[in-house]
This record gives C-alpha cells, sequence and structure tokens, in this order.
C-alpha cells in the first residue's frame, strides 16, 4: 500500500496509483479521465500527477503527496455525495393541492348533509345528497392528473432518447433559465483529429506525402495525437513507408528513419530548442494555436517539411443545438478546464459567449454553486468523471450517455444519443408534460367546482331546471366523475401523441 512520501515508478502505459509530484523522468499523462480533455498533459520535473490518470510513452518517478481519501478523485466523489445529499426532493403537484383540496369537499359534503336534514328534516335525501357530493368529488380525476401526463412525457422521452430519471426532474428541468456545457465530449467530439495538413517543402509537396511520411513514423506511437495523425492518413487510403530506429521522446515527439532519411516529428518548441530554425513560419504556427489547435511540426533532415495541426473537433450539431437553446431564452454557458485560448476558439464557432475556462475537476460545482447564488437555475451538460460534482449541485444535471458511468449516474436526466440537440429537446418536453399537468389539474377542478354545488342542491329551488339536476343522483354523479376522469387521461395522451422538435 503506497503511503504519503513514498517514491513511486510508473512505467509507459500503466496507471498512476495516487497524487504526486514528479522527481525524474519526462511524459505525457492521458488526464481525460478527471480533466475530459482528449489532449495529454505534458509531466517534467517538479510537475503535479493525479492518480487514476495513465501514464504515456516516458517512465516516471514520483512523491506520493496524497493518498486515500485525500486524492482528486476522492474528493470528487465525496463532493457528488455531498451535492445529492443536499438536494430537497420536490413534492409532487398534486399532493400538494389534495392536501387542502380533500379536507375542504369532505367538510363540504357533511355541511351539505346537516344543512339539507336541518331544513326538511328528512335523513335519507339528506343522505343521498351527501354521497352525492361525495362520489362526485372523488379526486381520481385530481390524482390521475400528474401521472399520467408524466407517463407520457417520460415516455415520449424516451422515445427521443431522453431518460428522465424522476418526475421531479421532468418538473425542475421547466424553471430552467441557464445551461452550463461542458466543453470536450459535450460540445465537442472529445478525440482528437487531424484539421490541417500543410506542406511547407519541396519534399513534401501535396497533403497525401506529408501525411504519408507522418503517419509512417507515427505508426509505432501510442501518443494520442499520433494516433489521430494515423487515423487521417488511413481515412484517406495512405499506403505507409518502412521506417527503421524508431524513437519517442516523452512529451515533444517522436522521430525514426523513413527510406534512410531521417524523419522527426514533435512540437515546434522540441525543434526551436535543437536549434532547428521555425522563423519563417512562427506566425503561421502562432495563427494555428490561436485556434486553440496542437502543431505539430514535421522535419526531413533539418528542414522544416510541413505543419500538420491537431485539435478536438466541434459537434456536427453543437452549433445548431446552442442556437435553439438560446430560441427558448435560456442563457448558454460553456466549463471547460482547458485553456482560455481553446475555450474561446471553440465558443467563437459555436455561438456561446460566456466561458469559464482553466476550471479544475474540483472547481466545477463551485462555479455552478455561484450562479445559483446569483438566482439562476441552472442545467449542467457534461459526461465525464469531472462533471460528476457540477452535475450532482446543479438543479437539474443532464449526462451524455456516451460519458461515462459516474456521471450518467448522477445525472437526473441521461441523453442517450449523446446527442446536444437532446438538451434544448428534453427542456421543451419537460415544459409541454407540465403544461398538460396544469390543464389535467384545470378541468379537474372544473368539473368539481361546477359539479359540487350542485350535487349539493344549490339548483333545487329553481323548478325550471330538470329533475335530475336539482337531486343529482349518485349514479349520475358517479358518470360525471368518471368523465372527468376520461378527459384528463385523453388529454395525456394527447402529450405522447403530439410532435415536439
Amino acid at each position: 500500500m503506497v503511503k504519503k512520501g513514498d517514491t513511486v515508478l510508473v512505467r509507459p502505459g500503466e496507471r498512476i496509483p495516487v497524487d504526486g509530484i514528479v522527481i525524474e523522468g519526462a511524459s505525457a499523462v492521458d488526464e481525460s479521465m478527471l480533466s475530459g480533455e482528449p489532449l495529454p498533459a505534458d509531466k517534467n520535473i517538479g510537475d503535479p500527477v493525479i492518480g487514476g490518470t495513465i501514464n504515456g510513452e516516458g517512465f516516471l518517478m514520483f512523491n506520493a503527496t496524497r493518498v486515500g481519501k485525500e486524492t482528486a478523485l476522492s474528493q470528487i466523489i465525496r463532493l457528488v455525495q455531498e451535492a445529492q445529499g443536499s438536494r430537497a426532493p420536490i413534492q409532487a403537484v398534486a399532493d400538494r393541492v389534495a392536501a387542502i383540496f380533500v379536507p375542504m369537499v369532505i367538510a363540504s359534503a357533511f355541511l351539505t348533509f346537516f344543512l339539507w336534514w336541518g331544513l326538511k328534516g328528512e335523513f335519507v335525501p339528506a343522505m343521498v345528497r351527501l354521497v352525492a357530493v361525495l362520489v362526485i368529488a372523488c379526486p381520481c380525476a385530481l390524482g390521475l392528473a400528474t401521472p399520467t401526463a408524466i407517463m407520457a412525457g417520460t415516455g415520449k422521452g424516451a422515445e427521443k432518447g431522453i431518460l428522465f430519471k424522476n418526475s421531479e426532474a421532468l418538473e425542475t428541468a421547466t424553471k430552467l433559465d441557464t445551461i452550463v456545457l461542458d466543453k470536450t465530449g459535450t460540445i465537442t467530439v472529445g478525440k482528437p483529429a487531424v484539421t490541417d495538413v500543410i506542406p511547407l517543402d519541396s519534399s513534401c509537396h501535396t497533403e497525401e506525402q506529408l501525411l504519408r511520411i507522418a503517419a509512417s513514423v507515427e505508426k509505432g506511437s501510442e501518443h494520442p495525437i499520433g494516433k489521430a495523425i494515423v487515423v487521417e492518413a488511413e481515412k484517406r487510403g495512405i499506403n505507409f513507408l518502412e521506417i527503421q530506429d524508431f524513437k519517442a521522446s516523452g512529451g515533444l515527439g517522436v522521430e525514426a528513419r523513413v527510406n534512410g532519411i531521417p524523419v522527426r516529428l514533435g512540437k515546434p518548441r522540441w525543434f526551436r530548442e535543437s536549434e532547428i530554425d521555425h522563423n519563417n513560419f512562427n506566425q503561421r504556427i502562432a495563427s494555428l494555436q490561436s485556434e486553440g489547435k496542437t502543431v505539430v511540426s514535421v522535419m526531413q533532415e533539418n528542414d522544416l517539411c510541413g505543419l500538420i495541426s491537431v485539435s478536438d473537433t466541434v459537434k456536427t450539431e453543437s452549433r445548431e443545438a446552442i442556437r435553439k437553446l438560446r430560441d427558448q431564452n435560456l442563457k448558454v454557458v460553456m466549463l471547460t478546464g482547458d485553456n482560455l485560448q481553446t475555450a474561446q476558439a471553440i465558443a467563437s464557432q459555436v455561438g456561446i459567449e460566456e466561458i469559464f475556462a482553466e476550471v479544475l475537476p474540483e472547481e466545477k460545482s463551485l462555479k455552478i454553486k455561484t450562479l445559483q447564488e446569483k438566482g439562476a437555475r441552472v442545467g449542467m451538460v457534461g459526461d465525464g468523471i469531472n462533471d460528476a460534482p457540477a452535475l450532482a449541485q446543479a438543479d437539474i444535471g443532464l449526462a451524455i450517455g456516451t460519458g461515462t458511468d459516474v456521471a450518467i449516474e448522477t445525472g437526473d436526466v441521461i441523453l442517450s444519443s449523446g446527442d446536444l440537440t437532446g438538451v434544448s429537446l428534453a427542456i421543451r418536453l419537460s415544459r409541454a408534460t407540465m403544461n398538460t399537468v396544469k390543464q389535467n389539474l384545470f378541468w379537474a377542478f372544473f368539473y368539481n367546482i361546477v359539479l359540487i354545488p350542485i350535487a349539493a342542491g344549490i339548483l333545487a329551488p329553481f323548478e325550471f331546471f330538470p329533475a335530475f339536476l336539482r337531486q343529482l343522483h349518485p349514479i349520475l354523479a358517479a358518470l360525471a366523475m368518471a368523465f372527468s376522469s376520461v378527459s384528463v387521461v385523453t388529454n395525456s395522451l394527447r402529450l405522447y401523441h403530439r410532435e415536439i422538435k
């Protein structure tokens, strides 16, 4: 068992067991399970490492600083538990109304009985009126108003790939005014992909030639950026070349010999440290980086023959989904652990104006809490372990169904398709459902308000009314009560067959 202060050695591909500080080695660490960011983080001497993340190609030696319940992952689990435990359950609308309605009906029935018994001195007619009031005021329609609408709403949601965990989530979603979106895996695909292939030398005068050389070298790499380059080459049907003497330099790049010619791929700063001239292309590199892209320089011998940029690409439906949210008068905010420059580049593509960038996993729930303290009703949309505390803290947590099990378990609503357009659809559906509940409650009360006085005998003095209305028989009262229940169920079924976009 690892203790605080122990020295831990982590080999390539192994999972880091506890939190610590690097004292020897260099590598790129996949922190996506916590940060949500698809590109690995470079780790050198003095940098922190987090338990549960995965080491890349280099070896790392670090001193354990936090173990057991003190680790970042344990803290996230604790935050989730606290946020879930602090949320009060929402009582159903019908229950709140019935608490007042039922005693009032019973009181009205007995008042009717004693009034008619006192006026006429006849027990049986007075008892008939009491029974008629109780039968016609039977809260069947009131009891059906909420569950039938919610059953129709949740069924409609399931049909569209939206799973509400409970009726409280369905009700609360109607009150949201702010939607906070995690960036990686929610707005973006969550996996790095090649966005630009820029040949710069006569030996690589086409994109295919540059990709062939780069992908041939990266074929032996396990780095996510290298895999993205290989995938792009395979997508274009490019054949790979034979390589020799492959070598990876942790956190910087890779090198090999292609047809006997030395080729190196890596970060521009790696080549600047080697005094290889990048000056003619620094502006172009800076331009790509300003768009939130990671730039890979490709060198043949000592000449820069091309640039390849890799980025986490925006999902095709994200911009349209965010437009729909704004059309619903919802404020949209992006929350990410990525740097501000990358966050701004993504936000500009999808039309988001407010950004929380460089937010640590344990700080995400605090950002949600800050918005809530300002009076906002917040819906949080996320997919990663790092999003779980924020999903739990929000008024409604909407978990992307293609995300981690922890996020799905924490969320109140699951978007099983992984499609961001499901957020606006879920809110529209919740609003339609609650409108149906209100309509059902209106009709249930409308019947009672109109027919209870008739059952009590309010029309008895008026002889021009039919006899069955002046002395409403319990059988007719039961028929009217049944009709009110049928109307409520029918109205709920209209919701299920209604087209919600």
